[in-house]
């Protein structure tokens, strides 16, 4: 999308003041739920000429908002941990690691740090067990660099010094019990550095529930980034810079999704990461295509969704890409009456909060 000529006036769907709203700390999940399954619900019907009003419900609610013919689509991605204590080797400074991508001798992190790092400097990591050395500086923190250790070794670093990447707005620091919370029941192929949240309500039990009364379920991956927390800072969202994730569909899930669609079932996204994997990959003719691929896809109003039906979702931060996405997925009037209802009603909000049904 090209951003506007300076000076231009700023439509009403592009306007980012419009996705704006008041947020209040106390909201603000510092924890998760007792139990996944102990979330509130917030069931949003999608705006039409005869729409039902908003209304207050549980997560084991959803197995009566959910039918045969329906098909889940989860985010099987997993959550590593990814944020790991460094020193600068030079200067002796202390440094965070946040490492974004691997393969073997290369590695895309984000850097925090006093200072101006250069290229080949090198980064010592999680007390020595690990040397880094920075090769291209791609702006906003994110580097290149290589590294002499291997994937396992990366891998055997993370488990042994690394820290679960909570958001910033999660005001503590990661605990032992954050690597399982922090992370879905399905969870299977590393890679993300955020979670996707409308997943960790569910359960084994909930699933099989589901599964019981003819739901379907299939699954894809997009490794979720830091950008997801990144706010749009221009006044008009046309201007924002997407950040770019990996994902993948398989073949089986590719013909699961396709084959629900072609008899007329109804395709419900668990999580926007979900909706984005799904809309990226989706072809002209409405066909979902497999294969593995990187979006920058930034979904806001006007968008038709063409595989999307109902969506599963957490409720996200004021400005942010998330809150335009389920905007233009239920408009932006509904949405921002869900957000001040969920405020009145004091829902617990974002990551570790609860959740939105939109149908």
């Amino acid at each position: 999308m090209n951003p506007p000529p300076p000076g231009s006036p700023i439509p009403e769907p592009w306007r980012t003041a419009s996705y704006d709203y008041s947020l209040p700390e106390g909201l603000v999940a510092q924890e998760p739920a007792n139990r996944r399954e102990d979330a509130r619900l917030l069931v949003v019907p999608r705006s039409g000429d005869d729409v039902a009003p908003l209304r207050d419900a549980t997560i084991p609610d959803l197995e009566g908002l959910l039918g045969p013919g329906d098909l889940l689509v989860v985010n099987e991605t997993r959550v590593i941990p990814a944020r790991l204590e460094a020193i600068r080797e030079e200067t002796g400074g202390k440094a965070e690691v946040l490492l974004l991508e691997h393969g073997e001798g290369s590695i895309r992190l984000m850097l925090g740090t006093r200072g101006k790092p250069s290229p080949g400097e090198a980064i010592v990591v999680a007390d020595g067990a690990l040397s880094l050395v920075l090769e291209e500086n791609e702006g906003e923190g994110v580097w290149r660099a290589r590294t002499a250790a291997s994937s396992e070794e990366l891998r055997n670093a993370m488990e042994r010094h690394g820290h679960v990447p909570l958001p910033p707005y999660i005001r503590r620091e990661d605990r032992p019990d954050d690597r399982e919370r922090y992370q879905t029941v399905f969870a299977r192929h590393d890679g993300a550095v955020a979670a996707p949240t409308a997943g960790l309500h569910l359960t084994p039990e909930l699933l099989r529930s589901f599964e019981a009364n003819g739901v379907a379920r299939t699954a894809v991956t997009l490794h979720v980034g830091p950008g997801t927390f990144r706010p749009v800072l221009s006044d008009d969202l046309r201007a924002h810079p997407m950040h770019e994730e990996r994902f993948e569909v398989s073949p089986e899930a590719a013909s699961t999704i396709n084959a629900c669609r072609e008899r007329g079932g109804r395709i419900v996204a668990i999580g926007t990461t979900v909706v984005r994997v799904l809309e990226s990959a989706v072809g002209e003719d409405g066909h979902l295509a497999p294969g593995p691929g990187r979006t920058s896809l930034f979904i806001h109003p006007p968008w038709t969704f063409r595989l999307v039906d109902a969506l599963l979702t957490n409720f996200h931060a004021p400005r942010s890409t998330l809150l335009m996405l389920v905007a233009a997925f239920a408009t932006k009037d509904r949405i921002m009456e869900a957000y001040a209802h969920a405020v009145r009603e004091r829902y617990r909000l974002l990551s570790y909060g609860d959740a939105m049904f939109l149908a």
